[in-house]
């Protein structure tokens, strides 16, 4: 079903030394399942030697205790995947393991390599044999060809080669490396759970602080933009193996990306989206009945929006969470039935109301058309669209599976031609630098608005691999 929402990047998780690492991965993927519900993989390791276990689906349907029992480690990695670059196959599930001359590494990234394509065509014309069309194969191909001695080194010179957005980690029999591209474009923390019951000191390291809550691991700081974390049996060492950009922090994921109990880019994102919905109602007040938040990702904005306003805040839309991978659509077409099958309007709470509709991100336009009807369709005297951003006008090459350019509604139309399209008595959006000050940008944090702007943060490279001849245009 076309939710009309950006599609999750992928979510990454690590531990190190734990008796039951296999265990605790499973359980941060699984924390970090929103993120990609296409495939998941773990990589373990017992010390000695690699284990492997990926396969399509969700996290909880993958790993069984039997499977679990089969990658019993001390460390290990995790994936969960929604294809950005790379087709939607097995073939390119993570992690990727490979044995090189630098010995047994996996690797798992979030993010996009965006002059993946330009290396993988010198290093094909080298006599590199590709198995994935995913970019994060590019990286271990550098990685086992780079002529530096040590696995340290030779991690440091594949990325310095790279450019675009990752957040990576990678296992070895004996260490754990954690890693983010020089911009930080995307979230990793690193944490720690405290010696009990016989364990040593675990390291673990996450694309949100919502994965360290379920495997009881205290948030410790963000793996800086540029640096690299190794932790083995001699500790933890940190070293940078780029300097820092100009940082450029996807600031969607405090808009949609990342659950609001997590902790990203160091700022609580349940503050952030509050903040967000507090801004709506300063820049776009309207007279209006009740508060109504589009589930679940629009529910802290709308909080927000009803505190600042005064107007209550009504749940006026119920998310119906089991509807499963598959469903029977009837035959005889019902109107807008996708959406119904998701969503459904509390017609005690909406009809003879004056509505806003509060949703965190406008991309399409279809499915928001759909729900001010069904808003409209339930007795609402007037319905009010108001989105916690501003209108996404480019396309992102940065991890981010987002439309071409001509497929997003407000880059081709203007926001009164959207407000008929959506057949919505008003329709208004955040301003960039309402966005900006919500989610705390500052002299400590810089954001990546390229969606919104158009403006983007690095050489745009293979973008005729990413889009569609003409897209830009």
């Amino acid at each position: 079903m076309n939710t009309d929402k950006f599609r999750e990047e992928c979510g990454v998780v690590a531990i190190h030394n734990h008796l039951e690492a296999e265990k605790l991965a499973y359980l941060g993927l699984h924390a970090l399942q929103h993120r990609g519900q296409e495939s998941a993989g773990i990589v373990s390791s017992d010390g000695v030697v690699l284990h492997q276990h990926k396969a399509m689906g969700l996290v909880a349907d993958i790993f069984s205790e039997s499977v679990l029992a089969k990658l019993r480690g001390i460390h290990a990695i995790g994936h969960t995947r929604y294809s950005t670059a790379g087709d939607s196959a097995l073939l390119n599930a993570q992690p990727i393991m490979v044995q090189s001359s630098k010995g047994m590494v996996a690797l798992a990234h979030n993010g996009n390599l965006v002059n993946a394509n330009e290396i993988r065509r010198k290093l094909e014309m080298q006599g590199s044999i590709f198995q994935t069309s995913s970019d994060t194969e590019v990286m271990v191909h550098l990685l086992a060809l780079s002529r530096e001695k040590t696995l340290p080194e030779a991690m440091a010179d594949a990325l310095r080669r790279v450019e675009g957005a990752f957040s990576l980690v990678m296992v070895t029999p004996t260490h754990i490396f954690a890693a983010r591209d020089p911009r930080g474009f995307r979230p990793l923390a690193m944490g720690r759970i405290p010696p009990a019951l016989g364990h040593k000191e675990t390291t673990v390291f996450a694309s949100e602080t919502c994965a360290f809550d379920l495997i009881g691991a205290e948030y410790v700081r963000e793996v800086k933009p540029g640096e690299m974390v190794v932790v083995g049996p001699d500790g933890i060492s940190s070293r940078f193996y780029a300097p820092a950009l100009a940082q450029s922090s996807c600031i969607f994921e405090h808009v949609y990306f990342s659950r609001p109990d997590s902790m990203v880019f160091g700022r609580p994102v349940h503050q952030s989206r509050e903040e967000l919905g507090r801004q709506l109602a300063r820049e776009t007040p309207v007279d209006a009945d009740i508060v109504v938040p589009v589930p679940d990702s629009g529910v802290t904005a709308a909080m927000g929006y009803s505190i600042e306003s005064g107007i209550p805040f009504k749940f006026g839309l119920i998310r119906n969470h089991y509807i499963g991978r598959t469903f029977i659509e009837p035959r005889q077409s019902v109107r807008d039935f996708g959406v119904k099958l998701k969503l459904n309007p509390v017609r005690a709470v909406l009809e003879g109301k004056r509505v806003i509709l509060i949703d965190d991100s406008l991309v399409r336009g279809t499915t928001s058309r759909k729900l001010v009807r069904m808003v409209r369709s339930a007795g609402a005297k007037e319905v009010h669209m108001r989105i916690s951003c501003p209108p996404t006008i480019s396309p992102c090459f940065y991890g981010v599976d987002t439309p071409t350019k001509n497929q997003l509604i407000a880059a081709v139309k203007s926001i009164e031609e959207i407000r008929e399209f959506l057949e919505a008595d008003s329709l208004s959006y955040l301003s960039l630098e309402g966005l900006k000050k919500s989610c705390g940008e500052g002299e400590k944090t810089k954001y990546c608005t390229a969606c919104y702007t158009g403006n983007y943060p690095t050489r745009l490279v293979d973008v005729e691999e990413i889009l569609p001849v003409g897209a830009l245009k």
